[in-house]
């Protein structure tokens, strides 16, 4: 009989091997669907820009790419205002890389690149470090202030400080974290559900009509994982 290990579908395989003394740098499975991402998002974001190939009357695909793009803008400008706009293209890309890598993850026998701790802790680094950076430029030292805010009785204050100071860390893993975790739980489950089934049909002891119950609870869960994959890819943007 053979078995299969849940943890197999996170696996990095090297496609091309190339290694430089002990340095490997072969691309992956990895790299690959990061490549498949990087050009979604570089045509996607060619349709709707000025000197792209945009139609005045949206096809289709325009409209699903100008809907995320209204999408985040709308986000940004909530949160930032005007002056924001400047962070836009970072925080769109972020979010249709995350969107597509998340979206790939979903197909059967391919890779989801965001199941990797390594990836998502680098992003949530990106994110933090920029932040960090633009709270320095615009507010220079006095950023700390917000280790202490204004009436906090004496006695507490190192305890406070303390606590604050922490918090101030927490989401530079958090945010890497929460993702990485959401979907090395959602993917094993949604692959235990799926072989589940399998295994019932195989056995031949499965009547026709058990397949009405057994596919809808499996069709439910594949859109409850949908719903949660966008939650997961609005939070970090929302983060930012």
């Amino acid at each position: 009989m053979v078995t299969y290990s849940l943890l197999e579908q996170f696996e990095i395989i090297s496609l091309v091997g190339l290694r430089f003394k002990s340095f490997d740098f072969s691309f992956t499975n990895s790299s690959m669907l990061m490549l498949i991402c990087f050009f979604i998002l570089f045509f996607s974001s060619h349709l709707i820009s000025l000197n792209g190939n945009g139609y005045v009357i949206p096809t289709r695909t325009q409209n699903v790419v100008e809907s995320v793009y209204k999408f985040i803008s709308s986000i940004v400008f909530e949160n930032l205002g005007k002056a924001g706009q400047s962070y836009f293209p970072f925080i769109f890309s972020l979010f249709t890389f995350l969107l597509l890598s998340n979206l790939l993850g979903l197909i059967p026998y391919s890779f989801t690149v965001t199941s990797h701790f390594i990836v998502t802790f680098s992003l949530s680094l990106v994110i933090w470090v920029g932040k960090l950076f633009i709270g320095f430029q615009k507010h220079g030292i006095k950023l700390f202030a917000l280790l202490l805010p204004g009436g906090v009785p004496v006695a507490i204050i190192p305890f406070f400080v303390a606590v604050e100071f922490l918090s101030f860390f927490i989401p530079l893993v958090a945010l890497g974290v929460r993702l990485f975790a959401n979907i090395i739980a959602g993917h094993i489950l949604l692959k235990v559900i799926a072989g589940f089934c399998w295994s019932i049909i195989i056995s031949g002891s499965l009547f026709i009509a058990h397949f009405i119950p057994m596919g809808f609870c499996f069709f439910c869960f594949f859109w409850k994982q949908l719903l949660l994959l966008f939650k997961r890819t609005f939070l970090p943007c929302w983060r930012v």
